[in-house]
């Protein structure tokens, strides 16, 4: 089975949860409106389902091939990228200046949702070249920006971020790579990148690395650490000292070419200086925050198609007879625990995809906003939401596509239904940009202390007040909706009040201890809010008279969350305040 884009859900996500219509009541979109919007994501739409997604099975079979320091691409994929840069995807989030069409990150995060879910391997290169195109405009010099990024915005060129080294993964801090002054502006840029995403590739002419290392006086640890941008091809045409060394065979993402590059066999690569020198970090960060939201759609992605597969494949399936049935087998996605699998599957991912879509609306007024005091409340709510948004989505991500296997059985182990890719590509998210682990702690130690723990409490406060919206209603569909999510809310506020003891009184361990299982539990809270705002629009508008059939299933789905999947906060709540006591003797349980 092929993929489907959801535009309705998606877009009912981005009015009724993310705050499309609100900001663009509020003039912070322009000329943007939600039928222009609807309008994208339906072109968008097909362009998935009509050209990338036909393309999945048969990269994930081929994969890529490197010959002679040449990285060629599974057959389709060079067409299929150059026609989606011909219709101007790339450009879509690109500042105007540089030829983009300079829309909201919202609404491009709905597109970055849908090319992943067509194919996750296609949809992750672009991903780091609209994070390379925000740090250069953010960081790059004049004549770096006026050099490169129009071709970056057009998808002409395609960018890379290296980070990581074989002995450096998460400690950039033993980052070796070195940068010596030419002595005419330029820098000549030596060492080993691992894991470079499209590090190598046949799908443009030039590839632009940003590439973080080390100058010759610089201290020691992170704070030592620059940025330089390292094209593939110099301005003057000539090849630059920088090639592919080798290719990564992979659990999944197969035609995604993960490379590991080398820079300087010949006396260096020629490198620019991106932003100042020795700090290079900050620089990256831009695009890193940029890449962790986007990977947090992947994990949206991978689990709606693992979902459309699976819904697909038991509505086809014949094993047993439904209770109540005459004779005969009945189709799978009749039997109560089959439709409780689903449910899980659908539910979940639609709360990831309503975190990550309030991400991106934050994200959009933390630039766009007027006020200072609204685009400094803004930033720090993005600032929040992306760790969950990053962490909790490829978590799903994986869950949902484990289940999607379990659904087809003994079918679901074969790799010919296609359910085993999904699980196999869905396995590298949790992964980069930044393990799940490092976002949990990032969102504990340094994101809920922001104002002083109030936008934390900000957040918990709007929480609330959808429930208390949702006591108020007098609508038998919605069950214990309310009881279940209030309780959730309060656990996630009672572990944040924990966690901020913990941390004002220098009790390290403990926080981090209970920095995973409180990311889950903030998603939890956070997501059945999510999902209750969407079931609380449904039900104004189906009485209202909106005949639409899905209303009522975004009623019951919100409801399954609450009594089903938000009843796991409480266990949490425990984990996360007084779960660390394995931190004394932990050793001796690991020694053996």
């Amino acid at each position: 089975m092929t993929y489907r884009a959801p535009v309705p859900d998606i877009l009912f996500t981005m009015r009724h949860v993310a705050g499309l219509d609100r900001a663009v009541a509020d003039g912070v979109y322009g000329d943007l409106t939600p039928d222009l919007a609807e309008t994208i994501l339906e072109e968008a739409g097909r362009f998935a389902n009509d050209v990338i997604a036909p393309l999945n099975r048969e990269g994930d079979k081929h994969g890529v091939t490197l010959k002679d320091g040449t990285v060629t691409t599974a057959p389709g994929w060079k067409e299929a990228y150059k026609g989606w840069t011909e219709a101007g995807w790339n450009a879509l989030p690109g500042p105007v200046e540089y030829g983009g069409q300079g829309l909201p990150t919202l609404l491009n995060s709905a597109c970055v949702e849908m090319w992943n879910a067509a194919s996750m391997a296609f949809g992750i290169g672009p991903v780091l070249t609209m994070g390379a195109i925000e740090a250069l405009v953010q960081h790059g010099s004049d004549d770096l920006r006026s050099r490169y990024l129009e071709k970056l915005v057009s998808g002409e060129w395609t960018a890379t971020m290296n980070l990581t080294e074989p002995h450096a993964g998460s400690d950039l801090a033993a980052l070796r790579s070195r940068a010596e002054p030419a002595g005419d502006g330029t820098y000549r840029v030596t060492g080993q990148k691992i894991f470079i995403t499209y590090g190598e590739h046949d799908l443009t002419d030039n590839i632009i690395h940003l590439v973080l290392a080390r100058l010759p006086d610089a201290p020691a640890g992170t704070r030592g650490i620059s940025l330089f941008l390292v094209p593939k091809f110099l301005p003057d045409g000539t090849r630059n000292d920088v090639r592919c060394h080798s290719i990564e065979h992979k659990l999944g993402i197969h035609a995604s070419p993960t490379c590991t590059m080398i820079f300087g066999d010949n006396g260096g690569a020629v490198g620019w200086l991106v932003g100042e020198e020795n700090r290079g970090l900050n620089c990256m960060f831009t695009m890193m925050n940029n890449a962790r939201l986007a990977v947090g759609l992947q994990g949206v992605a991978i689990a709606e198609r693992a979902y459309q597969q699976a819904l697909g494949y038991a509505n086809e399936r014949r094993q047993g007879r439904a209770i109540g049935a005459a004779e005969g087998m009945s189709p799978i996605a009749v039997h109560p625990d089959v439709q409780r699998n689903l449910l899980t599957m659908k539910a979940l991912t639609a709360a990831a995809r309503a975190i990550c879509y309030m991400t991106a609306e934050a994200i959009d007024r933390a630039h766009l906003e007027e006020d200072p005091a609204r685009r400094k409340k803004a930033n720090e709510r993005a600032s929040l939401l992306t760790p969950v948004a990053k962490a909790f989505s490829t978590d799903i991500g994986v869950e949902v596509a484990s289940i999607g296997v379990q659904v087809h059985g003994g079918m679901g182990f074969i790799e010919e239904t296609g359910a085993a890719q999904h699980f196999r590509d869905a396995r590298i998210a949790p992964i980069y940009e930044g393990t799940n682990g490092i976002q949990a702690i990032d969102l504990v130690t340094r994101k809920l202390l922001l104002s002083g723990g109030e936008t934390v409490r900000a957040q918990i406060a709007a929480m609330r007040a959808t429930v208390a919206r949702l006591l108020k209603e007098n609508t038998p569909a919605f069950g214990a909706t309310a009881p279940r999510l209030r309780d959730a809310i309060e656990s996630l506020d009672r572990a944040t009040s924990h966690l901020l003891q913990s941390l004002s009184s220098n009790a390290q361990g403990e926080a981090l201890a209970g920095a995973t299982p409180y990311l889950r539990l903030f998603a939890l809270a956070q997501g059945g809010a999510a999902l209750a705002e969407m079931a609380l629009a449904a039900n104004a508008q189906a009485a209202g008279g909106d005949t639409d059939p899905a209303h009522a299933g975004r009623i019951v789905l919100c409801r399954f969350f609450a009594e089903n999947i938000a009843v796991g906060a409480k266990g949490l709540e425990e984990t996360v305040m007084s779960g660390a006591g394995f931190l004394q003797d932990a050793t001796l349980a690991l020694a053996s």
